[in-house]
């Protein structure tokens, strides 16, 4: 196992990849025209929008650097192979029921595209670890810096 390896779905390589092309292509192009009508405003607004412009361009070729690293360490996700799997993987959509009967649904992802409030968690959290290896119906206490968790696997996909 690389310490580079950034596990990415199929929609998270293409979501990452079309970033960049934007990021190369018009961003880079809007802040290089805001970096030019800043220098000729003149001395006395120049400063400010001057600066803020820089900084604009310091931003988009550090996240531009943070997507060719994140794709250069890229690993596609065996989806399929997760979807028809008993037990729960990286990739794997699982149901879980909570106390009180609610249940929630999300996928099992690598930490560069968990996005909680989109039902993506990354495997490396701790609901992830908890439920990784685990099967349909298994219960698992979750340990989180909130407190403990006990939540019961109601389905695997």
């Amino acid at each position: 196992m690389s310490e580079d390896r950034v596990l990415l779905t199929q929609e998270g390589l293409k979501r990452l990849e079309d970033e960049l092309q934007e990021l190369r292509t018009s961003r880079r192009v809007e802040v290089a025209e805001a970096i030019h009508e800043a220098q000729e405003l003149g001395i006395a607004q120049i400063d400010g929008q001057y600066e803020d412009a820089k900084n604009q361009q310091a931003f988009l070729e550090g996240r531009i650097r943070e997507i060719e690293l994140l794709l250069e360490g890229a690993e596609v996700i065996d989806e399929d192979a997760a979807h028809h799997s008993m037990d729960v993987r990286i990739g794997s959509n699982v149901t879980v029921e909570l106390k009180g009967g609610v249940q929630q649904t999300f996928q099992l992802v690598g930490p560069a595209e968990a996005n909680p409030g989109a039902g993506r968690i990354s495997h490396e959290s701790p609901v992830g670890q908890a439920l990784l290896g685990r099967k349909q119906n298994d219960r698992v206490k979750v340990s989180a810096p909130g407190g403990n968790t006990m939540m019961t696997i109601v389905e695997v996909s």
